[in-house]
């Protein structure tokens, strides 16, 4: 069963790979390249990746995903839609669906992935991104709050990997408790809060040094990578050390 308790069947011998998630396009490039035949056109790692194009992780071209006669689609319970993935198991491919909400889950999540879902070994770039992690963090902790767009503002609210990568880094979300996951909340309300940090991603919202910081006058703010703060990848071998840069 996949990660949402569904069944799976996955043949003896997989070869044919479609990933409909960045971070697992990146994950199975690094590992079984050559078994890559499809991804979607927001899969921008590995630089140069030559496979077939799917659109987007919310809408999908799920013909050409049926064309690419895939062993098995790799997806996402947050990044893709219930109808896409119901409408490619109703017409016969296999989809293993991923949910990853802490850097503990993606650890064991990939690790199944590749065992169950990729039939191949689990790569040494997952246990060195375990070895990454495993020091606990031990100086003072900070608050921030973590803006992922704007117009309007939403942040990053609760059960999140983000969440849980800055939580492992000393840096306490300040709407880990709310309801919803990745609630709009007022700028206003957002500055009142008075948090340590700002943290402020390119992804998403593409972030930059002229557009967000400005509107927390008064805050300390981190402009970070996205990819180091949401993916689940070989990003995260080196996650650790460079976020702890940019925050600072």
């Amino acid at each position: 069963m996949d990660d949402t308790g569904v069944p799976v069947k996955i043949p003896g011998s997989v070869r044919r790979i479609v990933s409909l998630v960045p971070s697992l396009t990146e994950s199975v490039a690094a590992t079984v390249p050559r078994a890559l035949v499809g991804a979607t056109d927001w899969c921008s790692h590995p630089a140069g990746l030559d496979v077939v194009r799917v659109r987007g992780t919310k809408n999908p071209d799920l013909d050409a995903i049926r064309r690419l006669r895939p062993d098995v689609v790799l997806a996402n319970a947050e990044e893709n839609r219930v109808p896409d993935i119901e409408a490619l198991r109703e017409s016969g491919v296999a989809v293993w669906v991923t949910k990853i909400e802490t850097v503990e889950e993606a650890f064991a999540s990939l690790a199944r992935m590749f065992a169950v879902a990729c039939r191949t070994r689990s790569p040494e770039w997952l246990e060195a991104a375990r070895e990454a992690w495993r020091a606990p963090f031990a100086g003072a902790r900070r608050t921030a709050v973590v803006p992922i767009w704007r117009r309007p503002w939403m942040v990053v609210g609760r059960d999140t990997f983000t969440g849980d990568v800055l939580r492992r880094l000393g840096v306490d979300n300040l709407y880990a408790a709310h309801p919803e996951r990745y609630p709009k909340i007022p700028l206003a309300e957002l500055n009142d809060r008075r948090p340590d940090l700002v943290v402020l991603p390119d992804e998403p919202y593409a972030f930059s040094g002229t557009d967000g910081p400005e509107s927390f006058p008064g805050h300390t703010c981190a402009l970070v990578s996205g990819r180091l703060l949401t993916w689940y990848g070989p990003s995260l071998v080196q996650a650790p050390a460079l976020l702890r840069q940019a925050l600072g």
